[in-house]
């Protein structure tokens, strides 16, 4: 028996088929072999076309299916994890009217804000724990006053991981979780944010069917099982944003229960029994994945949106031409004293950026001497850079009254690397223990909860298996602190 999990994320798609006795990895795939490419129409735009992440399903699908040589009727069960915050706009085809505007697409900013401010600041956090800000909801406001002719002829909004569930099932939904990340949900009514929808003259009737997480999402079509190379009928079980997953992948599922990530953004994300909110909406919460009105479940969720896409943007654009690897870029950071002599880098500059109150600073490197400084020293700058940025949010989250003592994180992307893995744990002060696990793999486990596969937590998890725990040295720790110390000043005269 079989569970088949996908993360579709902004950089690339990735398919993990696991084998549901004991979450043992039979196959995984991940496509296309480079990152995928953002377009930017304008300064501050970020935009993906939803082709050609159904695009690059079917040939993750298909390499695994023909890596693994099973039998596709063992597959049980289908989970979906996704990038948060886009959106999708279909015609009465189910035909996509415009490319998605994705997570860090900074188009809307002002929208939200105004809609803070005319609907009340103190209404906005009692009711959605957040402010609309640069959302879901007041993205497709943005459409509605910028392109009227392609909104009126939407039939359904939908979140990325909808599309490819649409595309599966031939049906269109959403969920609670979904719904709550796009702030169309009210938390006070446990239902539609009817008042923000009005405010913005958007009809429910653009609002998709809505389902648990955890739940029955529709069945492979015969089309969709054609092109993916799998049987029809196979239940979708599971759908979930990538940072709500990627903390049910490494168990995170109760209160006190931290995890991380740093993939193409960053994110610390603690799970709470209780509403909190912060006050700027600079950390957000939204409903966790088991959630329920008797066991309520929240996610408190830290986002930064540059991280790995700057690592990326080091490799491929400063050293383009030199071909080198992140292993070697990380040997290169190791090589360099903490602090990197002198230089600090803001990474901000991958749209407007949550913690900073939705400011747009735009990526810095400060304090660059050419007689003193290499490149290692900029590479370690820039991962250094990403930590402090993290434990910058971090401390907003403990004004909230979260108490974190553990942080719980996939041993993959930035957490890859030493250096980075160091600077994370000695600059915020807290354990990491590093689990065998990515968002596909917790895409499948979650299918396999929901389908009923397991009967019990403890039979999920039975695969996830801790690599390595990284604890903070007090030695250590100063010498974070310092160089913490003078980037959060860099960081003061850029704001």
């Amino acid at each position: 028996m079989y569970l088949l999990g996908y993360d579709v994320g902004s950089s690339s798609i990735k398919a993990s088929l696991i084998e549901a006795d004991g979450g043992t990895l039979v196959s995984a795939a991940t496509s296309p072999d480079k990152e995928l490419e953002m377009s930017a129409p304008e300064p501050g735009w970020a935009e993906q076309d939803p082709e050609t992440w159904w695009s690059h399903v079917v040939k993750a699908t298909r390499q695994i299916v023909s890596e693994a040589d099973i039998d596709t009727n063992d597959i049980k069960a289908i989970g979906i994890s996704y990038q948060m915050h886009g959106l999708v706009l279909v015609d009465g085809d189910q035909q996509p009217l415009r490319p998605s505007i994705i997570w860090c697409d900074g188009r809307a900013v002002d929208i939200g804000q105004k809609a803070f401010e005319e609907l009340g600041e103190e209404y906005c956090l009692d009711h959605f724990l957040n402010s609309p800000g640069n959302f879901t909801a007041s993205k497709l406001k943005w459409v509605k006053e910028n392109e009227p002719d392609l909104y009126n002829r939407a039939v359904k909004f939908m979140l990325p991981g909808d599309y490819i569930a649409m595309k599966m099932t031939g049906n269109i939904s959403t969920t609670t979780s979904g719904l709550s990340e796009g702030i169309f949900w009210d938390f006070k009514s446990n239902g539609i944010a009817t008042p923000l929808l009005d405010h913005y003259g958007i009809s429910e009737d653009l609002i998709p069917e809505v389902h648990p997480n955890m739940g029955d999402h529709g069945k492979l079509s015969a089309s969709a099982a054609e092109e993916l190379g799998l049987s029809k009928g196979i239940n979708i079980a599971y759908r979930a944003g990538d940072q709500p997953n990627n903390a049910l992948s490494l168990n995170v599922l109760n209160p006190g229960e931290v995890a991380s990530t740093a993939g193409t953004s960053g994110v610390i994300y603690g799970v709470t029994d209780e509403p909190l909110y912060d006050r700027q909406s600079r950390v957000n919460t939204f409903v966790h994945v088991n959630h329920g009105e008797d066991h309520p479940r929240y996610g408190v969720l830290l986002c930064v949106n540059g991280t790995g896409i700057q690592y990326s943007w080091l490799r491929n654009t400063l050293l383009d031409g030199r071909s080198y690897s992140y292993d070697e870029m990380n040997e290169m950071a190791g090589s360099v004293p903490i602090g990197a002599e002198g230089i600090s880098v803001l990474p901000f500059g991958n749209g407007p950026e949550r913690p900073l109150a939705n400011k747009n600073l735009g990526g810095r490197i400060n304090g660059i001497q050419f007689n003193r400084h290499k490149i290692g020293h900029v590479i370690r700058a820039a991962q250094e850079g990403i930590a402090f940025a993290l434990n910058y949010g971090l401390q907003i989250m403990k004004e909230m009254g979260m108490d974190i003592e553990t942080v719980r994180v996939g041993h993959t992307n930035m957490f890859l690397s030493p250096v980075f893995a160091e600077a994370f744990t000695n600059v915020t002060g807290k354990i990491v223990e590093m689990y065998n696990t990515d968002g596909s793999v917790g895409a499948a486990i979650g299918a396999g909860l929901s389908a009923g596969v397991y009967k019990k937590r403890s039979e999920a998890f039975a695969g996830l298996k801790k690599v390595k725990t990284q604890e903070p040295e007090n030695e250590l720790v100063k010498s974070y602190s310092a160089a913490y110390g003078r980037w959060h000043e860099e960081l003061e005269r850029a704001m």
